[in-house]
């Protein structure tokens, strides 16, 4: 089992000094305003990461966070409150989900994008572990959506991940001793699974959010008020 998740040894000085903020959140705006009069988002990111001088780490970051204001209105326009919850099923979009509140609980940057999705720079390369706060994570998200009166999660990971057939019988376990109503499929193509489902999506996926009906934001109503290393577009 890994230590933590997402959090490197620069980070602190990529992120966190008051001129890289101001740089990254300057390199959202222009790469938001490319991204509205229809540049591609690589062309985007890499024009914009090369004016202001950004490494690829915060140019992850800024991709992250950027949006065209069109595609903005449009995922807002279907974002539900958690109080719309109740007796509703929803589909979770499982490593994404999770190694954002891994991330998060690892005191890692996460990056809220100008949609209100939160985005982190971890990346799975076809290999998913464990960290110390994996439990944790899986604890919150569940007794959020238990005690919000969700009728029932479905979780989607990607079949072909290393280790996702592990992190289903984790979660049934789990939904066995907390009495989570969960149920877990592992899918060749998960995005696709949760575009098209007609459930409430929970995904920070911009492919995704652009193709559901519906979306619940979970990592907003989870993050603490107080945590220090989330920046805002």
């Amino acid at each position: 089992m890994a230590k933590n998740r997402g959090k490197e040894g620069r980070d602190d000085y990529l992120f966190g000094k008051d001129f890289m903020k101001r740089k990254i959140k300057e390199a959202v705006s222009d790469m938001s305003f490319l991204l509205e009069r229809g540049y591609g988002e690589s062309s985007s990111c890499e024009l914009v990461g090369n004016r202001y001088k950004l490494n690829k780490r915060q140019q992850q970051a800024v991709k992250g966070m950027s949006a065209a204001e069109s595609a903005v209105k449009i995922r807002s326009s279907k974002e539900l409150e958690k109080h719309t919850l109740s007796e509703k099923e929803v589909i979770i979009d499982g490593f994404n989900q999770i190694i954002l509140m891994e991330s998060m609980l690892s005191n890692a940057y996460v990056f809220k994008g100008k949609d209100s999705a939160f985005r982190d720079l971890s990346s799975l390369h076809g290999t998913y572990k464990s960290v110390n706060q994996t439990e944790e994570a899986l604890r919150l998200i569940g007794d959020f959506f238990k005690v919000n009166k969700v009728k029932k999660v479905i979780w989607v990971f990607d079949q072909p991940v290393s280790n996702s057939g592990r992190m289903k019988s984790k979660l049934i376990s789990m939904a066995e001793k907390y009495g989570y109503n969960w149920e877990v499929i592992l899918e060749n193509n998960p995005d696709k699974i949760i575009a098209e489902s007609k459930l409430v999506a929970v995904t920070s996926d911009a492919w995704i959010l652009d193709r559901v009906e519906s979306w619940f934001n979970l990592i907003r109503e989870l993050i603490p008020a107080t945590y220090e290393f989330v920046l805002h577009p």
